[in-house]
């Protein structure tokens, strides 16, 4: 899996990107390698707002996108809270897919086996 940290008006340093990298790790492993996260970490500017930094990641995988945007005081925690969420989201697409696949094979062999020859 790709992955692309950009800061919107933030910068990002190695240490934020390397604690991204780690972070993720758990989503990589179940995606393919071809699959793009885009990461993009910014700060509300309105000082109403307590949770200011934020983190939106935008998973592409193939046939569909998968979003999270978390925001909290800090933003390390704001990172683990979207990865947490992605991760969520990744199982349950991945659950989906298995299912359908399965209930395809299911239906398939069902109709293979019921044709037989009469003796």
């Amino acid at each position: 899996m790709r992955i692309e940290v950009k800061g919107r008006n933030l910068p990002v340093s190695d240490e934020v990107r390397a604690h991204v990298e780690k972070r993720f790790r758990k989503v990589s492993r179940q995606v393919s390698e071809l699959a793009e996260l885009e990461l993009e970490l910014f700060e509300e500017r309105n000082p109403a707002i307590a949770e200011s930094q934020v983190a939106e990641a935008t998973l592409h995988l193939k046939g569909v996108t998968l979003r999270a945007r978390d925001a909290s005081g800090d933003l390390i925690h704001s990172i683990n809270l979207c990865a947490d969420e992605m991760a969520v989201q990744v199982k349950r697409h991945r659950d989906k897919r298995r299912k359908r696949r399965e209930s395809r094979l299911a239906s398939s062999e069902g109709v293979s086996g019921d044709i037989s020859p009469a003796a």
